[in-house]
């Protein structure tokens, strides 16, 4: 028998800075860009009710943990469920048990804003981004840790939203944050952009962006929908979180496959193998970059594992029994 943590949402809120969660997941990638094993998402969905049941892991040998997410979404309540497990990836016993929600805007920005890190000018300052939920304000957060920002513009259909989304990030950021009325008012002389949106079609048209720019999308993890075109994806040098996702669950970089606008061999290169420096990043001021970020193992355990270590710490969680195979499987 051993002993695990399960943390809850309320448990992990604020424990963590968003430049912490910065640090945790680029440490992770890292760890990815030299080998560690990661899988992309597996999904399987339902027609009646409606809804998705999916998951990923990852392996971070470094860190000596293992885990991942499965979480539901849509069917009869319509709503969403996060259950994150953590394992410890010499012992393989389980460490924590959390309920995943509140962290994942948190893991999510960070993965999105260690690839602004990686791949943005040095001297980018000018954001725009287009959607104004959760998920948008985790990558502004986030990205805000990163580089020092001066103008922000947000678009999303929605006035109200993206007027309060202004309204709270103007008060929050040192940069002046604004409303604009399109998305072209976003794109257009920005450094950094970033999409969160839950958008079928593209939000933006590729031309508008100018050389130079960095684009963040990170609400494009199936084959039914893209918030890039093809023209940004033949624009930009191409890198997704895990290879093997270009491929399988990519949107906007298979519709522009079916286009012919672009190979698999135009795919750069994952994002931990730029961070590790297996593979280079920007190589000029005028490269328009791409990062892909459908979510994966590798920010989840990653920053589960330091929310893990900083709650132990704390004193924070529920110690739940968890029984080994040898004591459970009796055959009785």
């Amino acid at each position: 028998m051993t002993d695990t943590l399960f943390l809850t949402s309320e448990d992990v809120n604020g424990l963590a800075t968003p430049a912490e969660y910065v640090d945790a997941v680029r440490e992770g990638y890292r760890q990815r860009g030299e080998g560690a094993p990661a899988q992309p998402r597996s999904k399987l969905v339902r027609d009646e009710p409606a809804g998705m049941l999916t998951g990923y892991t990852a392996i971070l040998p470094d860190s000596g943990v293992m885990g991942g997410y499965t979480y539901s979404a849509g069917f009869g309540a319509e709503d969403a469920w996060f259950v994150l497990p953590l394992f410890d990836a010499d012992s393989g016993a389980p460490l924590a048990l959390f309920d995943g929600a509140s962290l994942n805007p948190f893991k999510t920005g960070a993965a999105g804003a260690v690839g602004v890190d990686a791949l943005v000018r040095e001297d980018a300052d000018t954001l725009g981004i287009i959607g104004s939920g959760a998920q948008a304000r985790g990558q502004l957060r986030a990205t805000a840790t990163v580089r020092d920002l001066a103008d922000v513009r947000v678009y999303s259909p929605t006035a109200e939203n993206r007027e309060a989304f202004a309204a709270d990030f103007d008060a929050e950021l040192e940069a002046d944050v604004r409303a604009v009325a399109s998305s072209a008012d976003a794109v257009a002389g920005a450094d950094i952009v970033i999409t969160a949106t839950r958008a079928s079609d593209p939000v933006f048209d590729g031309n508008d962006l100018e050389p130079g720019t960095h684009v963040t999308a990170m609400g494009q993890y199936g084959t039914d929908g893209r918030e890039l075109d093809t023209t940004t994806i033949k624009r930009a040098t191409y890198v997704p979180d895990l290879r093997e996702r270009a491929t399988f669950d990519a949107g906007a970089f298979l519709a522009a496959l079916e286009a012919g606008v672009v190979s698999e061999d135009d795919v750069h290169a994952e994002l931990g193998e730029v961070v590790a420096g297996v593979a280079p990043g920007r190589t000029s001021a005028e490269e328009i970059t791409v990062f892909d970020s459908g979510g994966t193992g590798v920010e989840t355990v990653a920053a589960a594992n330091m929310l893990y270590e900083r709650a132990s710490e704390e004193g924070l969680g529920t110690e739940i029994p968890f029984a080994p195979a040898s004591e459970a499987l009796t055959g009785n």
